[in-house]
């Protein structure tokens, strides 16, 4: 009897023992059945990874494109920005010196009047008159380093943007608005217009013979009425 009982003492552990290795045994099967299915998840994980990664590239390369003409705009802004200040400098630069070049040059005419009128006799005249032409020598010679040249206008055709015409008159040497005679010297600084010449201007030849033919015709028509109306009375 004694037998007995442990006979089925050991049968239930038996059947105890495969119980519980039933569930491992279905994990194990399961797992060695879904190797396919594991691979058809990692295949569906690595797609979307890639779409993902794809819409990611996409948008990092709009957003590299709209740096791109972003920093291209404000290049060419910074670019015309020193262009601009470099030609405001040296416009600011050359009104500066034209101002001053313009308060000096009354005094240069003024050396040249000199020149023309003095006639020096003596020798202590010709030696204050050769003092004073080196000072004005000197002075010429500065002017000219600064770029200032003298225009060169008798002969030349009137220009309203380089000559101011003060006076007109006949001239049998040269046509109809060159100019005759120069009044006051005009000045170029650096190719632009430091000061006009001050011109006379030609009217060209046989002006005063047709204005004098102009008078004469019109004392005789004056005369010849003047007889009819006597021969009337």
């Amino acid at each position: 009897m004694i037998e007995n009982q442990s006979d089925n003492i050991e049968n239930k552990e038996n059947d105890g023992s495969n119980q519980d290795n039933s569930p491992e045994d279905q994990i194990t099967e399961n797992i060695d059945l879904s190797p396919q299915k594991t691979e058809e998840i990692n295949t569906e994980e690595l797609k979307n990874t890639i779409s993902n990664n794809d819409a990611r590239l996409e948008q990092l390369e709009k957003e590299h494109e709209t740096l791109k003409n972003q920093y291209v705009r404000i290049s060419a802004d910074f670019d015309n920005f020193r262009k601009r200040q470099s030609r405001d400098q040296d416009d600011l630069k050359v009104q500066l010196v034209s101002k001053s070049l313009t308060a000096i040059l009354p005094i240069v005419d003024n050396f040249e009047r000199a020149r023309q009128q003095l006639k020096p006799e003596s020798e202590e005249a010709q030696a204050l008159h050769r003092s004073y032409q080196g000072l004005y020598k000197q002075l010429v010679e500065v002017l000219k380093q600064q770029g200032v040249a003298p225009m060169r206008v008798v002969g030349q055709q009137f220009d309203p943007n380089l000559h101011e015409a003060v006076l007109r008159e006949p001239s049998e040497e040269f046509e109809e608005d060159f100019v005759v005679e120069e009044l006051q010297r005009g000045y170029h600084l650096e190719g632009k217009i430091l000061r006009h010449a001050l011109v006379k201007v030609s009217m060209g030849p046989g002006k005063q013979n047709s204005q004098e033919e102009v008078e004469k015709d019109t004392v005789e028509v004056d005369v010849t009425s003047e007889e009819n109306t006597s021969e009337d009375v």
